[in-house]
């Protein structure tokens, strides 16, 4: 089945206690279908806009980022991100993301469920 990413868009305020609002596509949730995968998500972060500092239990993500670019935390470390980068977060690691480019981010995020 085939679906568009427009049916699947919602939007998320001050996602982890970040800023603003993004765009959140989920792509695919473990609820439709058992693996190891949590869910897959296209997000769309708009300039000025944040993925709070957050901490997860064991499951771990990865961002990928497809366009644009920010500023990533992870633990304690923050560096820029640009297209083409692709991000570890750990089990029980912090991260965020914050858009402080002029043009939207554009990322996937896998999120692998907890073994």
């Amino acid at each position: 089945m085939i679906q568009r990413l427009a049916d699947l868009m919602r939007t998320v305020h001050n996602d982890h206690d970040g800023v603003g609002a993004l765009y959140a596509y989920r792509a695919f949730d473990r609820a439709a279908s058992p693996s190891g995968i949590a869910f897959i998500d296209l997000v769309i972060l708009p300039p000025g806009s944040s993925v709070g500092l957050h901490r997860h239990g064991d499951d771990e993500e990865t961002y990928v980022i497809l366009r644009g670019s920010g500023t990533m935390t992870l633990d304690d470390e923050t560096f820029p991100v640009t297209a083409g980068d692709l991000i570890a977060n750990h089990a029980y690691g912090r991260h965020g993301l914050v858009n402080d480019g002029h043009e939207d981010l554009h990322l996937l995020v896998f999120e692998k469920a907890p073994a």
